[in-house]
């Protein structure tokens, strides 16, 4: 009590100083952690703008795995000699993921396979898949850090990507710079594109999303003129009504002969070649001869020609 009846004693300017001292003190409480957090954003800010990582990003189709791709990723590392890393992702359908593989620190354009827990079939299932995938990119980007990336996408997996694009791709600081799909049957399994699938429409609908700096570039396999034995030509053919006149480029382009089945299509020299010449970056050589290879739309041989 004599402690209390003192400390009600002291001069108003004690408490003056007491009560700015304590505002003082809540005032820098509740700033620091906004402070902290500001210095992070930046530091991660700039570790992302000063990043050479331009991951290859990768999704099979339906019914496939993660390692869906492990032998076109070790022909391709024996053709361009440049030791891709692979990171494979396994998404279960509660968003856990489970990773194997790895990425070197010096490995500026690894590959990252992500599969599904819930690989099946269905335009349902695909948009869950590309919920799911957003969720992985993310992540993906957290941990990495990178500001590009180029996408890959065999059968289902470039609907997948399409879905992706338009629905959950917004981060303004990375930029997709290239996707290639390969099979995709962007109409299902009909062969007209009279009349369309429900998933078509929502696409061509929400096609505004697409980022208008990004190319693609769409790869169909003909084993007898109509289809790849399971997709029809005219349904990879579709993909045009979403990407062309919204993306910087939309390029189409038909594989035939050996191997043009859509299983078969990822053992295919032909796309390996094209994966080298157009989703990959360019391997560093000597500057005094450089080759430019150029895709002619309007060649009816669909053939790739070489301009020196």
């Amino acid at each position: 009590m004599l402690l209390f009846k003192k400390i009600r004693q002291w001069p108003k300017l004690v408490w003056h100083w007491i009560f700015l001292s304590l505002f003082l003190l809540l005032i820098v409480g509740l700033a620091w952690p906004s402070y902290a957090w500001t210095q992070a954003n930046v530091k991660q800010m700039a570790t992302r703008h000063n990043s050479k990582m331009s991951p290859v990003i990768m999704i099979p189709g339906s019914s496939a795995n993660e390692s869906r791709f492990d032998s076109l990723i070790t022909t391709i590392n024996n053709t361009d000699h440049q030791n891709h890393s692979l990171l494979r992702l396994h998404v279960y359908s509660d968003g856990t993921i489970k990773a194997t593989g790895s990425i070197r620190p010096d490995d500026h354009e690894p590959f990252i396979v992500v599969g599904f827990e819930n690989n099946a079939d269905g335009y349902d299932n695909i948009q869950k898949q590309a919920k799911l995938f957003g969720q992985a990119f993310k992540q993906l980007a957290k941990k990495y850090n990178f500001n590009n990336f180029k996408g890959f996408g065999h059968s289902n997996g470039g609907l997948i990507y399409t879905d992706f694009l338009e629905h959950y791709f917004d981060d303004d600081q990375i930029t997709m710079k290239r996707l290639m799909t390969v099979g995709t049957p962007y109409n299902f399994a009909e062969n007209s594109t009279s009349r369309k699938t429900q998933m078509l429409a929502d696409f061509i609908k929400d096609r505004g999303a697409i980022p208008t700096d990004l190319v693609v570039y769409s790869v169909a396999g003909t084993e007898n003129y109509d289809n790849d034995s399971i997709v029809p030509i005219k349904s990879v053919a579709a993909g045009k009504y979403i990407y062309q006149g919204q993306a910087a480029q939309y390029t189409q382009i038909t594989v035939t002969g050996k191997m043009a089945q859509h299983s078969e299509l990822l053992a295919n020299p032909q796309i390996l070649d094209l994966m080298t010449r157009y989703l990959l970056d360019p391997v560093k050589t000597n500057p005094k001869k450089t080759t430019t290879r150029t895709y002619h739309d309007d060649d009816p041989t669909n053939t790739l020609d070489n301009n020196k």
